[in-house]
Protein backbone atom coordinates (compact mmCIF):
# COMPACT_ATOMS: atom_id res chain seq x y z
CA UNK A 1 0.00 0.00 0.00
CA UNK A 2 1.36 3.41 -1.26
CA UNK A 3 1.99 6.32 1.23
CA UNK A 4 -0.19 9.58 0.74
CA UNK A 5 2.01 11.74 0.14
CA UNK A 6 1.60 14.97 1.74
CA UNK A 7 2.20 18.52 -0.11
CA UNK A 8 5.56 19.64 1.45
CA UNK A 9 5.88 23.77 2.11
CA UNK A 10 8.85 25.82 1.64
CA UNK A 11 9.45 28.25 4.32
CA UNK A 12 8.64 30.94 2.30
CA UNK A 13 4.70 29.57 1.94
CA UNK A 14 5.05 29.27 5.86
CA UNK A 15 5.93 32.98 6.13
CA UNK A 16 3.16 33.82 3.47
CA UNK A 17 0.38 31.76 5.13
CA UNK A 18 1.70 33.51 8.79
CA UNK A 19 1.06 37.06 7.42
CA UNK A 20 -2.20 36.67 5.62
CA UNK A 21 -3.34 35.42 8.94
CA UNK A 22 -1.88 38.47 10.71
CA UNK A 23 -3.99 40.44 8.01
CA UNK A 24 -7.02 38.60 8.81
CA UNK A 25 -6.92 38.96 12.18
CA UNK A 26 -6.00 42.48 12.42
CA UNK A 27 -8.69 43.47 10.09
CA UNK A 28 -11.30 41.46 11.89
CA UNK A 29 -10.12 42.89 15.16
CA UNK A 30 -10.23 47.20 13.42
CA UNK A 31 -13.54 45.75 12.38
CA UNK A 32 -14.95 44.73 15.68
CA UNK A 33 -13.82 47.83 17.33
CA UNK A 34 -15.62 49.73 14.55
CA UNK A 35 -18.99 48.13 15.22
CA UNK A 36 -18.08 48.73 19.01
CA UNK A 37 -18.10 51.91 18.24
CA UNK A 38 -21.92 52.40 16.58
CA UNK A 39 -23.05 49.98 19.63
CA UNK A 40 -22.63 47.25 17.01
CA UNK A 41 -21.36 43.52 17.51
CA UNK A 42 -19.47 42.64 14.66
CA UNK A 43 -22.32 40.16 13.28
CA UNK A 44 -24.79 43.25 13.28
CA UNK A 45 -21.70 45.12 11.34
CA UNK A 46 -21.63 42.38 8.51
CA UNK A 47 -25.07 42.34 8.09
CA UNK A 48 -25.65 45.84 7.83
CA UNK A 49 -22.48 45.99 5.22
CA UNK A 50 -24.24 43.47 3.48
CA UNK A 51 -27.64 45.09 3.19
CA UNK A 52 -25.66 48.67 2.67
CA UNK A 53 -25.41 46.96 -0.95
CA UNK A 54 -28.33 45.74 -1.67
CA UNK A 55 -31.99 44.30 0.15
CA UNK A 56 -31.64 40.29 0.51
CA UNK A 57 -33.79 37.91 1.25
CA UNK A 58 -33.50 36.04 5.13
CA UNK A 59 -31.83 32.73 4.00
CA UNK A 60 -29.22 34.55 1.45
CA UNK A 61 -28.03 36.28 4.14
CA UNK A 62 -27.31 33.17 6.33
CA UNK A 63 -25.56 31.65 3.93
CA UNK A 64 -23.59 35.03 2.78
CA UNK A 65 -22.95 34.99 6.99
CA UNK A 66 -22.33 31.29 6.92
CA UNK A 67 -24.51 30.82 10.22
CA UNK A 68 -28.21 29.73 10.47
CA UNK A 69 -31.38 31.74 9.46
CA UNK A 70 -32.67 31.88 12.75
CA UNK A 71 -29.70 33.84 13.69
CA UNK A 72 -30.07 36.21 10.87
CA UNK A 73 -33.91 37.04 11.84
CA UNK A 74 -32.60 37.81 15.83
CA UNK A 75 -29.65 40.37 13.95
CA UNK A 76 -32.45 41.98 11.92
CA UNK A 77 -34.62 41.81 14.58
CA UNK A 78 -32.20 44.28 16.25
CA UNK A 79 -30.92 45.97 13.67
CA UNK A 80 -34.69 46.89 12.70
CA UNK A 81 -35.36 47.56 16.55
CA UNK A 82 -32.47 50.78 16.05
CA UNK A 83 -34.03 51.82 12.78
CA UNK A 84 -31.10 50.71 10.56
CA UNK A 85 -33.00 47.70 8.87
CA UNK A 86 -36.69 47.06 7.67
CA UNK A 87 -38.27 44.45 6.46
CA UNK A 88 -40.07 44.55 2.80
CA UNK A 89 -42.16 42.40 0.96
CA UNK A 90 -39.77 40.79 -2.45
CA UNK A 91 -41.10 42.40 -5.36
CA UNK A 92 -40.72 39.10 -7.40
CA UNK A 93 -42.21 37.19 -4.60
CA UNK A 94 -44.62 38.20 -2.07
CA UNK A 95 -44.46 35.32 0.16
CA UNK A 96 -40.43 36.05 0.72
CA UNK A 97 -39.20 39.05 2.79
CA UNK A 98 -36.35 40.73 2.33
CA UNK A 99 -33.99 42.89 4.78
CA UNK A 100 -33.00 45.77 3.78
CA UNK A 101 -30.92 48.89 5.24
CA UNK A 102 -33.07 52.30 6.08
CA UNK A 103 -31.34 55.67 5.32
CA UNK A 104 -29.42 55.54 8.75
CA UNK A 105 -28.43 52.12 8.25
CA UNK A 106 -26.70 53.22 5.31
CA UNK A 107 -25.25 56.09 7.02
CA UNK A 108 -23.98 53.37 9.87
CA UNK A 109 -22.32 51.28 7.36
CA UNK A 110 -20.79 53.96 5.55
CA UNK A 111 -19.05 55.49 8.83
CA UNK A 112 -18.11 51.76 9.01
CA UNK A 113 -16.10 51.68 6.07
CA UNK A 114 -14.54 54.77 6.41
CA UNK A 115 -13.28 54.20 9.89
CA UNK A 116 -11.42 51.07 9.19
CA UNK A 117 -8.40 52.52 8.86
CA UNK A 118 -5.91 49.31 8.71
CA UNK A 119 -6.27 48.00 5.27
CA UNK A 120 -6.76 51.75 3.93
CA UNK A 121 -4.08 53.40 5.06
CA UNK A 122 -1.12 50.38 4.64
CA UNK A 123 -2.68 50.11 1.22
CA UNK A 124 -2.06 53.75 0.22
CA UNK A 125 1.34 53.45 0.73
CA UNK A 126 1.57 51.15 -2.46
CA UNK A 127 1.40 52.13 -6.22
CA UNK A 128 -1.59 51.87 -8.03
CA UNK A 129 0.42 48.75 -10.11
CA UNK A 130 1.22 46.95 -6.76
CA UNK A 131 -2.64 47.52 -6.03
CA UNK A 132 -3.57 46.20 -9.18
CA UNK A 133 -1.09 43.14 -8.89
CA UNK A 134 -2.16 42.54 -5.24
CA UNK A 135 -6.17 42.36 -6.22
CA UNK A 136 -4.77 39.75 -9.19
CA UNK A 137 -3.19 37.67 -6.88
CA UNK A 138 -5.68 37.40 -3.78
CA UNK A 139 -8.26 36.69 -6.65
CA UNK A 140 -6.53 34.40 -7.85
CA UNK A 141 -6.07 32.63 -4.48
CA UNK A 142 -9.46 32.54 -4.18
CA UNK A 143 -10.60 30.76 -7.35
CA UNK A 144 -12.32 27.60 -6.59
CA UNK A 145 -9.44 24.72 -7.32
CA UNK A 146 -6.60 26.91 -7.32
CA UNK A 147 -3.89 24.66 -5.60
CA UNK A 148 -0.35 25.17 -4.65
CA UNK A 149 1.29 22.48 -7.13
Amino acid sequence: MAAQKTPSFDPLTFEVVDLIGTVVARYHEEYEEAAAEHALTGAQARLLSLLSLEPLPMRRLAQKLKCEPSNVTGIVDRLEARGLAERRPDPSDRRVKLAAVTEEGRAVARSLRLSLRFAREPLAGLSREERVSLRGLLLRMLEPGTSAD
